[in-house]
Protein backbone atom coordinates (compact mmCIF):
# COMPACT_ATOMS: atom_id res chain seq x y z
CA UNK A 1 0.00 0.00 0.00
CA UNK A 2 1.36 3.54 -0.90
CA UNK A 3 -1.31 5.77 0.89
CA UNK A 4 -1.65 5.65 4.67
CA UNK A 5 -3.97 7.86 6.63
CA UNK A 6 -3.38 6.38 10.11
CA UNK A 7 0.04 7.04 11.37
CA UNK A 8 1.08 9.00 15.17
CA UNK A 9 4.13 9.97 15.98
CA UNK A 10 5.51 10.84 19.96
CA UNK A 11 3.42 14.04 20.05
CA UNK A 12 0.62 11.54 21.04
CA UNK A 13 1.26 7.70 21.65
CA UNK A 14 3.54 6.73 18.81
CA UNK A 15 7.11 6.33 19.43
CA UNK A 16 8.45 7.91 16.26
CA UNK A 17 9.47 11.46 16.09
CA UNK A 18 8.23 13.05 13.07
CA UNK A 19 11.48 12.87 11.37
CA UNK A 20 11.76 9.29 11.98
CA UNK A 21 8.04 8.68 10.59
CA UNK A 22 8.46 10.21 7.29
CA UNK A 23 12.26 8.85 7.19
CA UNK A 24 10.36 5.11 7.82
CA UNK A 25 7.13 5.87 5.25
CA UNK A 26 9.67 6.83 2.74
CA UNK A 27 11.31 3.51 2.80
CA UNK A 28 7.97 1.97 3.22
CA UNK A 29 7.09 3.69 -0.51
CA UNK A 30 4.56 5.83 0.47
CA UNK A 31 3.58 8.71 -1.56
CA UNK A 32 0.16 9.74 0.53
CA UNK A 33 0.39 9.60 4.20
CA UNK A 34 -1.36 11.52 7.05
CA UNK A 35 -0.39 12.31 11.12
CA UNK A 36 -3.58 11.53 12.94
CA UNK A 37 -1.97 12.12 16.79
CA UNK A 38 -4.76 11.64 19.43
CA UNK A 39 -5.99 15.03 20.35
CA UNK A 40 -3.15 17.01 18.42
CA UNK A 41 -1.90 18.62 15.51
CA UNK A 42 1.29 19.42 16.85
CA UNK A 43 2.98 17.36 14.64
CA UNK A 44 1.18 17.75 11.50
CA UNK A 45 3.05 21.15 9.84
CA UNK A 46 7.16 19.15 10.24
CA UNK A 47 5.80 16.11 8.74
CA UNK A 48 4.49 17.90 6.33
CA UNK A 49 7.60 19.55 5.30
CA UNK A 50 9.63 17.05 5.77
CA UNK A 51 7.17 14.67 3.75
CA UNK A 52 7.75 17.11 0.97
CA UNK A 53 11.17 16.60 1.10
CA UNK A 54 10.62 12.89 0.38
CA UNK A 55 8.12 13.43 -2.53
CA UNK A 56 5.24 12.75 -0.11
CA UNK A 57 1.87 14.32 -0.17
CA UNK A 58 1.18 14.78 3.78
CA UNK A 59 -2.27 15.73 4.45
CA UNK A 60 -3.73 17.26 7.75
CA UNK A 61 -5.06 14.10 10.02
CA UNK A 62 -6.14 13.74 13.62
CA UNK A 63 -7.95 11.10 15.81
CA UNK A 64 -10.29 12.72 18.09
CA UNK A 65 -11.37 10.50 20.89
CA UNK A 66 -15.17 11.04 21.39
CA UNK A 67 -16.92 9.93 24.43
CA UNK A 68 -20.67 7.94 24.31
CA UNK A 69 -22.16 6.09 26.75
CA UNK A 70 -18.63 5.81 29.11
CA UNK A 71 -16.98 4.42 25.71
CA UNK A 72 -14.47 6.27 23.62
CA UNK A 73 -14.87 6.83 20.14
CA UNK A 74 -12.38 7.48 17.53
CA UNK A 75 -13.06 10.08 14.80
CA UNK A 76 -10.49 10.53 12.27
CA UNK A 77 -10.16 13.85 10.60
CA UNK A 78 -8.60 15.29 7.17
CA UNK A 79 -8.14 18.02 5.21
CA UNK A 80 -9.09 20.55 7.95
CA UNK A 81 -7.38 23.89 8.53
CA UNK A 82 -4.60 22.72 11.62
CA UNK A 83 -4.76 26.58 12.81
CA UNK A 84 -8.50 27.22 12.90
CA UNK A 85 -9.05 28.59 16.09
CA UNK A 86 -12.19 26.58 17.28
CA UNK A 87 -10.68 23.58 16.66
CA UNK A 88 -7.57 24.85 18.51
CA UNK A 89 -9.76 25.41 21.37
CA UNK A 90 -12.15 22.37 21.70
CA UNK A 91 -8.34 20.39 21.26
CA UNK A 92 -6.49 22.19 24.30
CA UNK A 93 -9.89 21.45 26.66
CA UNK A 94 -9.49 17.73 25.03
CA UNK A 95 -5.81 17.86 25.80
CA UNK A 96 -6.28 19.11 29.63
CA UNK A 97 -9.06 16.11 30.16
CA UNK A 98 -6.71 13.47 29.47
CA UNK A 99 -4.57 15.31 32.15
CA UNK A 100 -6.90 14.90 34.57
CA UNK A 101 -7.52 11.54 34.10
CA UNK A 102 -3.93 10.58 33.75
CA UNK A 103 -3.30 12.01 36.85
CA UNK A 104 -6.97 9.94 38.47
CA UNK A 105 -5.23 6.54 37.29
CA UNK A 106 -2.16 7.38 38.63
CA UNK A 107 -3.53 7.60 42.11
CA UNK A 108 -5.72 4.63 42.23
CA UNK A 109 -2.49 2.53 41.33
CA UNK A 110 -0.53 4.46 43.86
CA UNK A 111 -3.55 3.68 46.42
CA UNK A 112 -3.10 0.03 45.58
CA UNK A 113 0.37 0.16 46.70
CA UNK A 114 1.70 0.50 42.74
CA UNK A 115 2.97 4.15 42.22
CA UNK A 116 4.15 5.24 39.10
CA UNK A 117 6.28 8.28 38.48
CA UNK A 118 5.15 10.63 35.72
CA UNK A 119 6.46 13.77 36.33
CA UNK A 120 8.70 14.17 33.23
CA UNK A 121 5.38 13.20 31.15
CA UNK A 122 3.26 15.02 32.51
CA UNK A 123 5.42 18.38 32.91
CA UNK A 124 6.29 17.48 29.36
CA UNK A 125 2.54 17.90 28.36
CA UNK A 126 2.01 20.98 30.39
CA UNK A 127 5.22 22.77 28.65
CA UNK A 128 4.71 21.71 25.27
CA UNK A 129 0.73 22.51 24.65
CA UNK A 130 0.31 20.52 21.46
CA UNK A 131 1.67 17.12 23.35
CA UNK A 132 -1.46 14.91 24.10
CA UNK A 133 -1.01 11.94 27.01
CA UNK A 134 -2.90 9.25 27.99
CA UNK A 135 -3.28 5.46 29.19
CA UNK A 136 -0.16 3.94 27.20
CA UNK A 137 2.03 6.72 29.31
CA UNK A 138 0.88 5.18 31.93
CA UNK A 139 1.75 1.81 30.89
CA UNK A 140 5.19 2.91 29.67
CA UNK A 141 5.61 3.88 33.69
CA UNK A 142 4.28 0.53 34.68
CA UNK A 143 6.23 -1.38 32.83
CA UNK A 144 9.47 0.64 33.76
CA UNK A 145 8.21 0.76 37.82
CA UNK A 146 7.72 -3.44 36.77
CA UNK A 147 4.64 -3.78 37.24
CA UNK A 148 4.07 -4.96 34.33
CA UNK A 149 5.82 -7.09 31.28
CA UNK A 150 4.23 -4.70 28.47
CA UNK A 151 1.22 -2.99 27.33
CA UNK A 152 -1.27 -5.20 26.67
CA UNK A 153 -0.69 -6.64 30.10
CA UNK A 154 -1.02 -2.90 31.28
CA UNK A 155 -4.48 -2.88 29.81
CA UNK A 156 -5.97 -6.42 30.61
CA UNK A 157 -4.94 -6.41 34.27
CA UNK A 158 -5.03 -2.92 35.22
CA UNK A 159 -6.34 -0.13 32.58
CA UNK A 160 -8.78 -1.55 30.39
CA UNK A 161 -12.58 -0.43 31.17
CA UNK A 162 -12.74 -3.49 33.52
CA UNK A 163 -9.31 -3.27 35.42
CA UNK A 164 -9.39 -2.08 38.73
CA UNK A 165 -8.00 1.45 37.77
CA UNK A 166 -10.12 2.44 34.93
CA UNK A 167 -11.14 6.09 35.33
CA UNK A 168 -14.10 6.93 32.57
CA UNK A 169 -13.22 9.87 29.65
CA UNK A 170 -15.45 12.61 29.83
CA UNK A 171 -15.06 14.19 26.36
CA UNK A 172 -17.51 15.25 23.53
CA UNK A 173 -20.35 13.13 21.82
CA UNK A 174 -19.31 11.82 18.36
CA UNK A 175 -21.81 14.42 16.78
CA UNK A 176 -19.65 17.27 18.23
CA UNK A 177 -16.45 16.09 17.12
CA UNK A 178 -18.15 15.75 13.53
CA UNK A 179 -19.64 19.58 13.62
CA UNK A 180 -15.84 20.69 15.15
CA UNK A 181 -14.49 19.31 12.60
CA UNK A 182 -16.67 20.20 9.50
CA UNK A 183 -16.64 23.72 10.66
CA UNK A 184 -13.11 23.25 10.40
CA UNK A 185 -12.98 22.27 6.68
CA UNK A 186 -12.33 19.06 7.15
CA UNK A 187 -14.03 15.37 6.21
CA UNK A 188 -14.73 12.90 8.94
CA UNK A 189 -14.13 9.41 9.59
CA UNK A 190 -15.28 6.78 11.88
CA UNK A 191 -11.97 5.00 12.85
CA UNK A 192 -11.52 1.08 12.82
CA UNK A 193 -15.59 0.45 12.83
CA UNK A 194 -14.14 -3.58 13.63
CA UNK A 195 -12.91 -2.66 16.66
CA UNK A 196 -15.35 0.17 17.31
CA UNK A 197 -18.27 -2.23 17.30
CA UNK A 198 -20.95 0.83 17.01
CA UNK A 199 -22.45 -0.36 13.80
CA UNK A 200 -26.16 0.42 15.10
CA UNK A 201 -25.34 4.15 15.33
CA UNK A 202 -23.35 4.59 11.83
CA UNK A 203 -26.66 5.55 10.37
CA UNK A 204 -27.31 8.33 12.51
CA UNK A 205 -23.91 9.33 12.66
CA UNK A 206 -23.87 9.56 9.07
CA UNK A 207 -27.00 11.78 9.52
CA UNK A 208 -24.90 14.00 11.60
CA UNK A 209 -22.45 14.49 8.81
CA UNK A 210 -19.97 11.85 8.68
CA UNK A 211 -18.23 11.56 5.36
CA UNK A 212 -16.30 8.15 5.70
CA UNK A 213 -15.60 4.82 7.39
CA UNK A 214 -12.03 3.61 7.85
CA UNK A 215 -12.28 0.31 6.28
CA UNK A 216 -8.58 -0.55 5.88
CA UNK A 217 -7.36 -1.21 8.97
CA UNK A 218 -4.51 -3.77 10.62
CA UNK A 219 -6.88 -4.70 12.82
CA UNK A 220 -9.65 -5.65 10.28
CA UNK A 221 -9.49 -8.74 8.48
CA UNK A 222 -10.89 -9.67 4.97
CA UNK A 223 -14.25 -10.35 6.16
CA UNK A 224 -14.47 -7.18 8.07
CA UNK A 225 -13.06 -5.01 5.19
CA UNK A 226 -15.81 -6.82 2.65
CA UNK A 227 -18.79 -6.17 5.85
CA UNK A 228 -17.88 -2.53 5.83
CA UNK A 229 -16.95 -1.88 2.24
CA UNK A 230 -20.99 -2.90 2.19
CA UNK A 231 -22.54 -0.12 4.61
CA UNK A 232 -20.00 2.13 3.44
CA UNK A 233 -21.78 1.93 -0.15
CA UNK A 234 -25.48 1.21 1.62
CA UNK A 235 -24.83 4.59 3.35
CA UNK A 236 -22.96 6.61 0.59
CA UNK A 237 -20.10 7.08 2.89
CA UNK A 238 -16.45 7.23 1.58
CA UNK A 239 -13.62 5.06 2.52
CA UNK A 240 -10.50 5.42 4.22
CA UNK A 241 -7.55 3.18 5.26
CA UNK A 242 -4.39 3.18 7.36
CA UNK A 243 -1.87 1.18 9.19
CA UNK A 244 -2.53 2.81 12.68
CA UNK A 245 1.32 2.56 12.86
CA UNK A 246 2.70 3.62 16.32
CA UNK A 247 6.10 2.04 16.78
CA UNK A 248 5.90 -0.59 18.49
CA UNK A 249 3.39 -3.98 18.74
CA UNK A 250 -0.12 -1.85 18.65
CA UNK A 251 -1.89 -2.69 14.85
CA UNK A 252 0.22 -1.89 12.20
CA UNK A 253 3.89 -2.67 12.91
CA UNK A 254 5.23 -0.51 10.05
CA UNK A 255 3.54 2.46 7.82
CA UNK A 256 1.75 0.78 4.62
CA UNK A 257 1.09 -2.74 6.49
CA UNK A 258 -2.46 -1.29 5.90
CA UNK A 259 -3.74 1.62 3.76
CA UNK A 260 -6.47 3.17 0.89
CA UNK A 261 -6.21 1.81 -2.23
CA UNK A 262 -5.69 4.47 -4.93
CA UNK A 263 -9.49 4.51 -6.23
CA UNK A 264 -11.30 4.94 -3.06
CA UNK A 265 -7.99 7.92 -2.47
CA UNK A 266 -9.18 9.28 -5.64
CA UNK A 267 -13.04 9.30 -4.63
CA UNK A 268 -11.75 10.78 -1.22
CA UNK A 269 -9.98 13.54 -2.98
CA UNK A 270 -12.89 14.41 -5.35
CA UNK A 271 -15.07 14.78 -2.15
CA UNK A 272 -11.63 17.41 -0.67
CA UNK A 273 -12.46 19.12 -3.92
CA UNK A 274 -15.98 19.61 -3.56
CA UNK A 275 -15.70 20.46 0.25
CA UNK A 276 -13.37 23.22 -0.16
CA UNK A 277 -14.89 24.54 -3.09
CA UNK A 278 -18.63 25.29 -1.10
Amino acid sequence: MTIDLHLHTNASDGRSSPAELVDLAAARGLRVMAVTDHDTTAAVAEVRTLADGHGIEAVPGIEITAVEGGRDIHVLGYFFDPDDAALSTFLAAARADRITRVEAIAAKLAALGMPVDLTSILTEARRHTGRSVGRPSIATAMIAAGYVKNKTDAFDKWLGQDGPVFVARSGATPERVIETLHAAGGLVSLAHPGRTRIDARIPALREAGLDALEVFHSDHDNGMVERYVGLARKLGLLVTGGSDFHGDSTHGLVPGAAGLPDAEWVRLSAERARHAAR
